[in-house]
């Protein structure tokens, strides 16, 4: 018997839930899912002089700063369950970088963690950027935003890693020579 076969009748079961997350069981499988629904955008931003637009964040799981795509919550607001998801990412990226995109290309939903967590995000691509504010993000983020030059981005991963940065998963697909030259 395989593994979906074994679970596709086992109801899932919410063990605990917060306002943004949910523990979850289905038969001896745990993991976590987003609270009603919500899902993330993340954006992948380069700047006009070539630059990737990352934040930083004391991020507490870790104990420790992270280096992240920009990246934020759609619909999480109350009211806001309707919301657009490239809406959101332009948001998120202002709120976070202070860019404004004028337009972002939907490069398809992703999983971050599919073997502990159900959470799914789409990735957007972020387009002719235009400096609206200094970013940061709203009350108590303290975001640092980071300009790396695509050509020394290994660099300044393996930099902020040799600090004691933790380093989110997504940005390997800048290691990557094919988004080196996107």
């Amino acid at each position: 018997m395989s593994l979906e076969d074994e679970y596709r009748d086992e109801p899932e079961v919410t063990q605990w839930q917060g306002r943004f997350i949910a523990a979850k069981t289905r038969g001896r499988w745990e993991y976590v899912s987003r609270a009603r629904g919500i899902k993330a955008a993340v954006i992948l931003a380069f700047t006009p002089e070539d630059e990737v637009v990352l934040v930083e964040q004391f991020r507490i799981p870790l104990g420790r700063p992270c280096i992240e795509l920009p990246a934020g919550l759609i619909g999480d607001d109350d009211g806001g369950e309707d919301e657009d998801a490239a809406t959101a990412a332009i948001r998120e990226l202002e709120e976070e970088t202070g860019y404004h995109a004028a337009r972002m290309e939907n490069l398809g939903e992703f999983y971050s963690s599919p073997g502990m967590v159900s959470e799914a995000f789409t990735l957007f691509r972020a387009y002719d950027l235009t400096r609206v504010g200094a970013g940061g993000g709203v009350e108590g983020e303290g975001i640092t935003v980071h300009h790396v030059p695509r050509a020394g981005i290994a660099e300044f991963i393996a930099a902020r890693r040799a600090e004691g940065y933790g380093i989110d998963v997504r940005l390997l697909m800048l290691l990557s020579p094919a988004w080196l030259r996107a």
